[in-house]
């Protein structure tokens, strides 16, 4: 927001140096970027953050600065003057859509001189980036940038049937905007119309149809309220940022709206001519009484560390506008004004005592009572897989929930109900999806590190991804946890065995082959532990490398972070070293190809008796002397006792009834 120092000094007295004000208005939040002299008048930019839309106005900083060095703010009465016809007999407002439309008031002048605006007003607009264009435009322009309030004139000869419907926008229906462009809308955008056609792009732009120009004579001025998100929408999507939608953006002065025709029509009778209509059309309601905000004085100390006078107190509030309702012993209760609408708790009243009072009135050293918090399960479960996994090799990335459409949908059908949920936004054009699955984007980001040169690139990311749900314009949000990997099917089995070795999670994980989009048939397969889904695993298919722009193999997994939490015994439960020694015995079994590890470990574990304390697989063996349809599985087999130790023919008769086991349960044979 670029402030004129001598259009400033019409509202509040400014009898200290710029330089100081600027540091002030710094450390009470508004930042300053910069200063410059322009024609005689200093340009000054400052930086307004998006809960202070107040401040996007002259009379916005003159009310912080007098509040700042306890001066009075000097606001205009503008009381203009009607001697026309009443303005509903022949002008008319209909507004069908309340909910996007809460306020929509309308002035007529009649008879009105166009031309350039008088000297100080054009130095006025030049000073803050504006160009003047005419004295009915530049009127509009100066009522905004003092008070915050953007402003629409149109010519009312040119508004068929002088009347203005503010409705949702018709498919197919186009504008042609003040830039000569034309957009076409849809039924998501609110539109100005008139009785024929759209006329203006709600709290966005105006339509060129209706724009001022040399033959105007009758001007109908708009001050309304529009809804912030449907002005944002519509801004985004056609790219037309102004200074008026920059403003509709944001929580605006409902008490304004009013004050900013009244003081418009004043200006255009002095700069113009012309004639007021007696009245003004008021469609909608006037905003009511902010609710009341009650502020414990003993929280000042808590939170702030320091104490500030009671007096000090009330004066800083109520020099920033706040009505002073009730006081008691220890407590204050105050109405905030109609332009803050960011005050609405206790701590919003005591960060305003702080600013004003001064930060730099809190000692560095002053101790504040604070306790320290505790880490939720989550947070718990998820150090515990940050710190499994790089010590496996992994890095964890952070990536992009919005992506391209390529990316956005799930690894597994049956994760999504739907489509990718879309979100309408300017800074990424092409990623606008909200994605169903973490692995794609870690396979993106693989294939980044690839191309400059970090060929294995092992990442991982726990984030939540976004599922559409039936019946609700909200998805469901779980939390996933994605692998990628150089590693092959097996490996990355591994890695997920070792995890959920690392959070303790009790029972073997259980694979069942499956078949997915852009996996290798039969190095895929869904994961469960414990009776419930846990997520997949796969190989990538070439197909699918290539078209992500890689060159190596990769798999991934991508597993049900919600699962690994509840499945996960955050406290380890003790268990002693066992004092007897185990007894270790290594197979090779000859089986089909068809035949999966979670065949042959069930297999083998239901054989093997009460003394198995573990299975591990060791490698498989292809090609040889071996059948083209079969395999040899190695894997190796530990037992122990808890009470003593296992003698030789109790080792030998349990490795045998493995082995006949998988004889007779799956074609398995010695090799």
């Amino acid at each position: 927001m670029i402030i004129s120092w001598n259009w400033l000094g019409d509202y509040v007295r400014l009898d200290m140096p710029e330089p100081a004000l600027s540091e002030r208005l710094a450390l009470s939040g508004l930042n300053h970027e910069s200063t410059s002299d322009v024609g005689g008048d200093l340009a000054i930019d400052l930086e307004v953050t998006s809960n202070r839309p107040d401040c996007l106005s002259h009379l916005g900083v003159a009310r912080e600065v007098a509040a700042l060095y306890g001066k009075a703010v000097c606001e205009p009465n503008p009381r203009p003057i009607a001697a026309g016809r009443q303005v509903n007999d022949h002008a008319s407002v209909e507004v069908l859509a309340p909910d996007l439309c809460p306020r929509f008031t309308a002035r007529v002048v009649r008879g009105v001189t166009l031309g350039p605006s008088p000297w100080w007003l054009r130095k006025r607009l030049e000073t803050v980036g504006i160009k003047p264009i005419s004295n009915v435009v530049d009127i509009t322009n100066y009522v905004m940038m003092e008070c915050g309030q953007p402003l629409h004139a149109y010519d009312l000869g040119r508004l068929k049937g002088s009347k203005i419907a503010v409705r949702r926008g018709v498919q197919g229906e186009t504008l042609k905007a003040i830039n000569g462009k034309d957009y076409a809308l849809d039924a998501g955008m609110l539109v100005i119309a008139d009785d024929e056609r759209p006329v203006g792009l709600a709290g966005v732009m105006g339509g060129l149809d209706t724009e001022i120009g040399e033959s105007t004579r009758d001007v109908l001025i708009e001050a309304a309220l529009f809804d912030a998100v449907a002005v944002r929408r519509a801004a985004r999507a056609f790219s037309l940022f102004s200074e008026a939608s920059r403003r509709f953006e944001r929580p605006m002065d409902p008490a304004r709206v009013e004050w900013a025709g009244r003081r418009a029509a004043a200006l255009m009778l002095d700069l113009a001519g012309g004639t007021l209509d007696e009245g003004m059309i008021d469609v909608g309601e006037p905003a009511g009484p902010r609710p009341p905000v009650s502020l414990r004085l003993a929280q000042i100390r808590r939170i702030l560390g320091i104490d500030v006078p009671r007096g000090r107190v009330e004066s800083i509030l109520q020099s920033l506008g706040l009505r002073l309702l009730d006081a008691s012993t220890d407590e204050l209760t105050f109405e905030p004004p109609s332009w803050r609408a960011d005050l609405t708790r206790e701590v919003d009243l005591i960060e305003e005592v702080a600013r004003v009072h001064g930060y730099e009135q809190i000692p560095e050293d002053r101790p504040v009572p604070m306790a320290r918090s505790r880490r939720g399960p989550r947070e718990r479960v998820e150090d515990a897989v940050r710190g499994a996994l790089t010590g496996m090799g992994f890095s964890e990335a952070a990536t992009f929930s919005l992506v391209a459409g390529h990316l956005a949908g799930p690894i597994d059908p049956a994760d999504a109900d739907g489509p990718p949920l879309r979100v309408d936004h300017s800074s990424r054009r092409r990623e606008e999806n909200l994605r169903q699955s973490l692995a794609p984007s870690l396979l993106a980001a693989r294939a980044a590190n690839e191309a400059r040169g970090n060929a294995d690139a092992e990442l991982f990311e726990v984030a939540h991804v976004y599922l559409p749900r039936a019946g609700s314009p909200l998805p469901a949000e779980p939390p996933r946890l994605a692998i990628v990997s150089g590693r092959d099917y097996v490996g990355m089995k591994g890695v997920v065995e070792a995890l959920c070795g690392a959070l303790h999670i009790e029972g073997a994980i259980e694979a069942s082959a499956a078949v997915l989009d852009g996996f290798v048939a039969g190095r895929t397969a869904r994961l469960a532990v414990g009776g419930g889904a846990l997520g997949v695993v796969g190989e990538v298919d070439p197909a699918r490398l290539a078209e992500l722009g890689l060159r190596s193999a990769a798999t991934v997994a991508e597993l049900d972070f919600g699962r690994l939490q509840a499945a996960s015994t955050l406290v380890p439960r003790h268990a002693p070293t066992p004092p007897y020694p185990a007894v270790a015995r290594d197979l090779s079994l000859v089986a089909p190809r068809s035949l999966t590890w979670a065949e042959l470990s069930a297999a083998a574990r239901d054989a093997a008796g009460p003394y198995l304390e573990a299975l591990t697989y060791l490698d498989t063996y292809r090609g040889g002397d071996l059948a083209g349809d079969h395999q040899s599985v190695h894997f190796s087999l530990r037992f122990r006792h808890p009470r003593r130790t296992l003698a030789g023919p109790e080792v030998e008769g349990a490795v045998a009834d493995v082995v006949a086991a998988c004889a007779s349960r799956l074609g398995a044979t010695i090799r």
